[in-house]
């Protein structure tokens, strides 16, 4: 059961990066809990907290946000998400920290990386692995604990001006400075860029990464909608909110993480490094392909619900044929698409998961119980729901065995099919 309490006094109605007046909502996903917020069984028998799920499109600047702000002790003070799960990741960020260290191109000293949202320190290995000095600021303690046990220095803090002076006491201005996947995390998005700028060295370079508002519209990733993703990136918006603080994208490049993501390379005004044309590129393809048009965004939104509609009834139409779905992944994303979808516990019978942390626990809102994947083979189900459609390759790679046996998959996104 949801809890009962108000919660318009987490909207919030101006645009996080120009404060123009926000409108009606584009999308809207229904109330939701939160995507990370797993439980127990106890905590399951009790009210759950959930807040309204919906996109707006600020008509000044153009950023895709949610206006709906929960505080971020509620999400981020104990985390479940752990990058080093996957292979897949770990593979992406070792190669992240070389480019990282061939984009700064210093010939003296050792490089200073600082890593915003460091988890579990992933991305700090890779840059010691480079030769770098690697400091994180994470704010979950669990997360930060475990960082600092395997002797990768983190902060259990958030990236403002405490941390910040910390850094800047200790260690003196970052030459790195990256954000992946938390960027677009954060509402006080200006309170980043002041810091940032405060921290990071004349010549220093601001790297962020984030899942791309183009190719999740054409791809139909609604499933990245959640209350931890305040903000849906496109490098328009981007340049108004850089601008703002004098600093400027000088290079963009294209990853396949979460279904297509952009790594942006920034620089404070006045560096060395000249304007690559790919961003010129970026700007007149997004406005060619109607990024700047309300048209654009409804009809996203439209094909969303007919999507919904495909999935609600393809699996109705499994468990008609008395067939058995069982879940692989946990994710954040999963969760979007079982609570909007109003999947339940009668429809997937579990859901495996990777992630130690998040096994023996149910699945917000629909009580979905997560398992390790070692059930799925001594206990398998005709059909594997992919929740974690961005591993599909990995996990299909690790089922083997059990395809070979009859058991099929499904990949929900784009659109639901079979393999």
């Amino acid at each position: 059961m949801f809890v009962k309490e108000k919660t318009d006094r987490y909207l919030k109605t101006r645009c996080r990066y120009c404060d123009s007046s926000l409108e009606a909502p584009f999308l809207d996903l229904g109330t939701t809990p939160l995507a990370n917020s797993f439980l127990t069984l106890e905590e399951s028998q009790k009210n759950e907290f959930a807040c309204p799920l919906a996109l707006y499109r600020c008509t000044t600047c153009g950023l895709v946000q949610l206006t709906h702000v929960v505080p971020p002790d509620l999400m981020f003070s104990n985390y479940l998400y752990v990058s080093s799960t996957t292979e897949t990741f770990r593979r992406h960020f070792a190669a992240y920290a070389e480019r990282v260290k061939q984009s700064l191109q210093k010939n003296e000293g050792t490089i200073l990386a600082i890593d915003i949202g460091s988890n579990d320190g992933l991305l700090l290995s890779c840059y010691q692995n480079e030769g770098m000095t690697a400091v994180g600021v994470e704010p979950a303690k669990n997360l930060a604990k475990e960082a600092n046990a395997k002797g990768l220095t983190t902060l259990n803090d958030y990236f403002g001006e405490r941390a910040v002076d910390k850094i800047l006491k200790t260690y003196g201005p970052a030459d790195i400075i990256s954000a992946n996947n938390v960027f677009a995390h954060i509402d006080n998005i200006h309170d980043v860029c002041r810091n940032v700028c405060r921290l990071l060295h004349p010549e220093g370079v601001l790297i962020i990464e984030f899942p791309y508002l183009v190719t999740m519209c054409e791809e139909m990733l609604f499933d990245m909608i959640y209350h931890e993703h305040l903000s849906y990136v496109a490098v328009a918006p981007l340049i108004h909110l850089f601008r703002q603080f004098d600093l400027e994208i000088f290079s963009i490049e294209e990853v396949p993480t979460h279904g297509g993501s952009l790594r942006v390379f920034v620089q404070k005004k006045g560096a060395r490094r000249p304007i690559g044309r790919e961003v010129e590129w970026f700007l007149e393809s997004e406005l060619r392909k109607g990024y700047g048009s309300a048209k654009t965004y409804q009809d996203f939104a439209r094909r969303v619900y007919q999507v919904k509609e495909e999935l609600v009834r393809f699996v109705d139409q499994i468990k008609a044929e008395e067939k058995s779905i069982a879940g692989y992944g946990a994710p954040a994303k999963g969760n979007t698409l079982i609570n909007f979808c109003n999947m339940q516990p009668s429809q997937i019978d579990f859901i495996v998961d990777d992630n130690p942390l998040k096994q023996n626990l149910l699945t917000p809102g629909a009580h979905i119980p997560v398992v390790s994947s070692a059930l799925l083979f001594h206990n398998p189900t005709d059909y594997v729901l992919i929740f974690a459609w961005n591993f599909a390759e990995e996990i299909i790679k690790k089922l083997d065995p059990l395809r070979q046996k009859g058991v099929r998959f499904i990949v929900p996104l784009p659109t639901p099919r079979v393999i």
